[in-house]
């Protein structure tokens, strides 16, 4: 139904929708999916903004284009500010939707209560956090939940590989990490140093907004480690060394049925998308997101995330109706 595709926007998409829709209708076109015509309204007009987590980023992306190309009328810009940012935006009324790689804050929760601002919270897809290292790493084989805390936790005493495990080169580790607006910063100190953004914080540590400049930094600096979405990983595997996390119980790398079944525990988590209730009125948005969960199914693979289970898509669209 969809075209296979990793995070680049293909051109001739809209040609091949229109030259779709004219053959079927000389007759000559197969029966149409829910996919293809669901949210199709030629009355369909003006602007859905989003903006938030870069890791839900793509699959946004790839619902709004393919949306896009049977309602031309509607324009849908998508930022990547990061999931707290996002919310930020959110709450403030700019945009209609925002991308969330976690779920919303307690003190988040609370100023939309404050405001008076209502919104539903939608669950999209699952992913996994992939640690990775260079490929030219020739000494890890894993890492467990205890050695991730010794050098990402607050005050950390890590200096080269031989402070993680005895054994290991004294090389000086060259470490990276989301930015602290980002949802799986928040997501991966949760869970690896106990407390969301809480994370050593000195000169041995680069923070970054953008995802792809972890990528270049691990891809480029042999002692280097880094985390970040999986899908990123999938992007750039032939770049980078994905690391085994033995999480005490087992050794699991993060796959489509590791992190589904959630034995890629505890780095696997749910996705999300958040809408205002107030914009849902307008017929494009309640459009656009009716099309978001009949496809998020077949486009969540397509981008690197694991979809969920069909009744589960259902529930969450019987959720906006409610």
């Amino acid at each position: 139904m969809f075209r296979k595709r990793g995070r680049k926007t293909a051109g001739i998409l809209v040609m091949i929708m229109m030259l779709s829709t004219v053959l079927a209708a000389c007759g000559g076109g197969d029966k149409k999916t829910e996919g293809d015509n669901a949210g199709a309204s030629d009355s369909l007009t003006g602007t859905i903004e989003i903006d938030g987590s870069s890791t839900v980023h793509p699959m946004t992306e790839a619902i709004a284009e393919e949306f896009g190309a049977v309602n031309k009328d509607v324009r849908i810009p998508i930022g990547t500010g990061g999931t707290g940012a996002g919310f930020k935006r959110f709450l403030n009324g700019e945009i209609a939707i925002t991308n969330a790689s976690r779920p919303i804050k307690d003190k988040e929760a609370a100023e939309a209560k404050e405001k008076g601002f209502e919104y539903l919270e939608v669950m999209v897809a699952y992913d996994g956090l992939a640690v990775v290292v260079n490929p030219e790493n020739d000494f890890i084989d894993k890492l467990t939940i205890d050695e991730l805390k010794k050098i990402y936790e607050p005050e950390s005493k890590v200096k080269t590989w031989a402070d993680v495990r005895e054994g290991w080169p004294a090389e000086e580790i060259k470490i990276y990490s989301p930015g602290t607006d980002h949802g799986t910063f928040d997501y991966f100190t949760e869970v690896i140093n106990g407390e969301a953004q809480v994370s050593r914080n000195d000169s041995q540590i680069t923070f970054s907004a953008d995802t792809n400049a972890i990528v270049q930094g691990v891809a480029g600096d042999k002692q280097s480690i880094g985390y970040f979405g999986f899908s990123f990983y999938e992007e750039n595997k032939d770049k980078l060394k994905l690391v085994p996390i033995d999480n005490g119980t087992a050794t699991v790398s993060p796959n489509t049925d590791t992190i589904k079944d959630n034995s890629y525990a505890p780095l696997s988590r749910p996705l999300f998308i958040y809408v205002s209730k107030k914009e849902m009125d307008r017929p494009e948005v309640k459009a656009f997101l009716d099309f978001y969960l009949s496809n998020a199914g077949t486009l969540a693979g397509e981008v690197g995330f694991v979809p969920l289970q069909d009744d589960q898509y259902q529930q969450e669209k019987d959720k906006l109706a409610q």
